[in-house]
C-alpha cells in the first residue's frame, strides 16, 4: 500500500484546534459555528447549548418485497435540484456481505418527498421493475456508501464515487457518472486495515480544507466500536490508519460515525452518529412479539449522539447526552433502530433535513425526516438573567472592492431577549466606536441579521486587525457568525 506526505494544509488541520485556538484566529470571511470551543475565551452565565433536532413524519417506507425489515446504512446527497438516497436492501436477516444484500436508490426534488424510481438494471426476486443500482456484488452491498466528488479537477465520469465491503474483502472502490450507474474502480481493495473493521458505514468525502480524500471508518479499541481515519490524494493511495480520540470523554459503542463537511463551514465535520448500547433492554418477549420484532433484534438499544472535528485525530464530543433520542412507542427501542443516515441536507432556506432509521428489524421498517434550523446545531445561550461570551484573538478579512465588511450572526431571542456586541482590541479593550453602549439592541430570530453600532455597520476599518468580539446576551442563542 503506498503512503504519502500530507500537503501542508492537510497538516495544518490535523492540529487539535487548542493549539490552533491558542494562537490568533484568522477568521477570513468563514462562518463558524459554536459546536464546540474554538472562538470561545469565556463564558460568563451564558453556556454551550445542544438544540434537538425535530420530528417531522416518515419520508420513505421499505415496504417493497425486495427491500424489507433489514434495510439500512442510509445515505443522503444532494446534486443541485436533485437529492439522492442510497441503502441496503434485506428483507431477512443474515450475516455480513450476504449476496442477498442488494442497494437501492431514491430520488427527491425537495428532499421531503421521495421516489422509488423503477431503473431496469438488475432483477430482483424475478423481476427488473425496482430500484436497484447494485446486485450480485456481495461484499460491496453490505455497506455501499457514496458521495458527490467536489474535487475541481475530477473527470466526469467519476462525479460519484463510493466504498464498500467487510474486513475480509477490504474496502472496494465504485465511480459513477450519475450516481445510478456503478463500476468498480479495480479488483483489489482499495483500503485495508487489520483491525476489526468495516462492518458496518464506512464514510469518503473529498475534503476542500485539507485537500484529500478523507475517510472515516469502523474500528475497534479495546473491544468497542469505535472510528479509525485514513486519507488519500487521489482515492487510491490512502495513509496509514489513525484511531479516532474523544479527548477525555467515556467510550461508547458507536455503530455508525456519519461525518461529513458541514455544507454551510466545510472546515467543520459534523457527524450524526449511531450509538449503541449492547445489552441494554428495554422490551419484554411479549412486548417485541407484539410489534413483530425479529427475535434478535429486541435485547439492545441505541440513539444519535452529536460529533464534530476539525481534522485530524480527535472528535469534539461536546455534549455527552442524545442528540436525537429514541423517543415514544416501544418500536423505537430495539436493537439497531434510531440510526441516523449519513447527509445533512437544505430543504428550505430556514431548514435542515436529518434522516433516521426507525423500526429496524420490524415489517413497519421506514425512514423518518428531523428538521432543524441551518447551523442550530449548538448555541451560545443566555438565560433570562443575562450572560456573556468573549472570542480569543481573532482577524477577519478586509472587504472586497466596492463593498462592505459587516458581522452578520445567526441567532434567536425571547420577546424580552437580546444581544449587543461589542468589538475590542486584542487585550480585551473596547474600540472607540464599538463599545457595548454604541451597539445597536439586536432582537428577533434571523439567520443573517448584520450588526450594527452608532457609526453603522461597516467593519473595515477593522480588517486584518486583531479583535476579540464581547457578545452580552439575555433570554438568548447564537448559533454561528460571520463576517462578509
Amino acid at each position: 500500500m503506498m503512503r504519502f506526505a500530507p500537503l501542508l494544509l492537510g497538516c495544518l488541520a490535523l492540529l487539535s484546534w487548542h493549539d490552533v485556538a491558542s494562537a490568533q484566529i484568522e477568521l477570513g470571511t468563514r462562518r463558524e459555528l459554536f459546536v464546540d470551543d474554538f472562538l470561545i475565551e469565556t463564558l460568563d452565565g451564558t453556556q454551550l447549548k445542544m438544540h434537538a433536532p425535530q420530528p417531522l413524519g416518515v419520508v420513505l417506507r421499505f415496504d417493497e418485497p425486495w427491500e424489507g425489515a433489514f434495510c439500512g446504512y442510509v445515505t443522503i446527497l444532494q446534486d443541485g435540484p436533485t437529492y439522492r438516497m442510497y441503502y441496503r436492501g434485506l428483507p431477512e436477516a443474515g450475516s455480513d456481505g450476504s449476496s442477498r444484500e442488494v442497494t437501492y436508490y431514491a430520488e427527491s426534488q425537495d428532499g421531503v418527498n421521495w421516489i422509488k424510481p423503477e431503473l431496469g438494471l438488475f432483477e430482483v426476486r424475478g423481476t427488473k421493475q425496482n430500484n436497484v443500482i447494485l446486485a450480485n456484488a456481495a461484499p460491496v452491498t453490505h455497506n455501499f456508501c457514496p458521495f458527490l466528488d467536489t474535487r475541481d479537477d475530477v473527470p466526469e465520469g467519476e462525479r460519484y464515487k463510493a466504498l464498500g465491503g467487510t474486513a475480509k474483502s477490504g474496502l472496494i472502490g465504485f465511480t459513477s457518472p450519475d450516481g445510478i450507474h456503478w463500476t468498480r474502480i479495480q479488483k483489489e481493495a482499495l483500503f485495508r486495515d487489520t483491525d476489526w473493521v468495516f462492518d458496518s458505514q464506512n464514510v469518503p468525502f473529498w475534503s476542500e480544507t485539507e485537500n484529500c480524500y478523507v475517510l472515516y471508518y469502523r474500528k475497534s479499541l479495546n473491544g468497542i466500536r469505535a472510528i479509525g481515519r485514513a486519507t488519500s490524494p487521489d482515492f487510491h493511495s490512502w495513509s496509514d490508519p489513525v484511531q479516532m480520540t474523544f479527548g477525555d470523554t467515556k467510550p461508547e459503542h458507536l455503530y455508525t460515525n456519519q461525518t461529513r463537511p458541514y455544507f454551510r463551514a466545510p472546515h467543520i465535520y459534523i457527524g450524526v452518529a449511531a450509538r449503541f448500547m449492547p445489552g441494554r433492554q428495554v422490551l419484554t418477549a411479549e412486548q417485541a412479539k407484539a410489534i413483530n420484532v425479529n427475535p434478535k433484534y429486541f435485547g439492545d438499544i441505541s440513539d444519535a449522539v452529536l460529533l464534530t472535528t476539525r481534522g485530524g485525530s480527535r472528535y469534539q464530543r461536546t455534549f455527552m447526552e442524545s442528540f436525537i433520542r429514541p423517543g415514544l412507542g416501544i418500536e423505537n427501542w430495539v436493537s439497531r433502530t434510531n440510526y441516523p443516515a449519513l447527509g445533512i441536507v437544505p430543504t428550505g432556506e430556514d431548514q435542515l433535513s436529518i434522516y433516521v432509521q426507525k423500526n429496524y428489524g420490524q415489517p413497519t421498517a421506514r425512514l423518518d425526516r428531523y428538521g432543524l434550523r441551518p447551523d442550530g446545531f449548538v448555541s451560545v445561550n443566555a438565560p433570562y438573567a443575562g450572560g456573556e461570551m468573549v472570542t480569543r484573538s481573532l482577524t477577519f478579512a478586509a472587504e472586497k472592492a466596492g463593498s462592505q465588511r459587516q458581522l452578520r450572526l445567526n441567532f434567536s431571542t425571547s420577546a424580552a431577549g437580546s444581544i449587543r456586541v461589542e468589538i475590542q482590541d486584542a487585550a480585551g479593550k473596547a474600540i472607540d466606536g464599538y463599545a457595548l453602549d454604541d451597539c445597536n439592541e439586536i432582537i428577533g430570530d434571523d439567520l443573517q441579521r448584520v450588526v450594527s453600532w452608532k457609526s453603522g455597520s461597516n467593519l473595515a476599518a477593522l480588517a486584518d486587525r486583531a479583535v476579540r468580539l464581547r457578545f452580552v446576551m439575555h433570554d438568548a442563542d447564537l448559533y454561528a457568525i460571520q463576517f462578509e
